[in-house]
């Protein structure tokens, strides 16, 4: 039995299959942990879902923004963007029952050995408290009003957590915080548009697992994680950056969690769509 991390799909369903291909993935033998945005962007968004609902019993996943927002433009919360490529999966007849599997997804998964998130864990955070407030949101999200909170839920304040947070307040930020951040300041104000590769981290902010005195870092668990393309592959300090741009003409990657071994299989062309631009 192992189990693979794999970065973000995005709707490269062609790449997924060369990869679990590559891995001799077995279902009933193996396990996926996937790290968030599934869908959009690639063309195959509606297969892409429709193999991890299939094999659900067998895949751990964790919502990302484009998962997220998929939810939100299905309800006509949100318009799609110029570069979303969900109308496959939104005019789909099993695409209402495939978005209401993705709603009941985690914000976090939490073991022994492993923690997984799409994009970052806020430093004040314990791994226990994080996963405690991943909960707050996912129960929101599993209720019936929902729609409250996804009407709610774009924005970039409040741009740092505080404990006394509440109402819906705390669960941006929450949500902010698992499935949109890269970089914070000092002062732990979160920064959400510098989409670029490490070195140009610009002046005052830096990546949230570098952090100082970020609560995780001694954790014994690794931190997997996605959302980062220009990041690429990435370990060190206690985590693992897994986003390493398939989408964009580089690698869709997976990490085997007893062993470390990486896998990687390069974009198939069929998976990006001919105008794709932007992040």
């Amino acid at each position: 039995m192992a189990r693979y991390a794999i970065g973000d799909i995005q709707g490269c369903y062609h790449s997924l299959m060369h990869l679990l291909e590559q891995l001799d993935f077995q279902p009933g033998r193996d396990t996926l942990w996937l790290v968030g945005d599934l869908i959009n962007r690639g063309t195959g968004s509606l297969a892409v879902l429709r193999w991890v609902f299939e094999h659900q019993s067998h895949v751990r996943v964790v919502l990302g923004n484009h998962d997220l927002h998929a939810i939100a433009v299905a309800h006509h919360i949100k318009p799609p963007h110029r570069f979303d490529t969900l109308s496959e999966l939104l005019t789909a007849t099993d695409g209402p029952a495939l978005l209401q599997w993705l709603r009941q997804q985690p914000l976090m998964v939490l073991e022994e050995d492993f923690a997984m998130l799409h994009a970052g864990l806020y430093p004040q955070w314990t791994l226990a408290e994080a996963r405690t407030l991943a909960a707050e949101v996912e129960a929101v999200l599993q209720s019936p009003g929902y729609l409250g909170f996804l009407q709610q839920m774009y924005g970039n304040q409040p741009a740092a957590w505080h404990d006394d947070l509440a109402g819906i307040d705390r669960l941006r930020a929450i949500t902010n915080a698992f499935t949109r951040m890269r970089l914070l300041d000092a002062e732990g104000v979160m920064e959400f548009s510098f989409k670029g590769e490490l070195p140009d981290t610009p002046a005052g902010y830096m990546p949230w697992f570098l952090a100082p005195d970020r609560q995780s870092a001694n954790a014994t668990q690794k931190i997997l994680f996605g959302h980062w393309s220009a990041l690429g592959l990435y370990q060190g300090h206690g985590v693992i950056g897994l986003d390493t741009g398939c989408l964009w003409g580089r690698q869709l990657t997976a990490y085997a969690l007893e062993t470390g071994h990486i896998s990687q299989v390069p974009l198939d062309l069929r998976d990006r769509p001919a105008d794709l631009a932007g992040d």
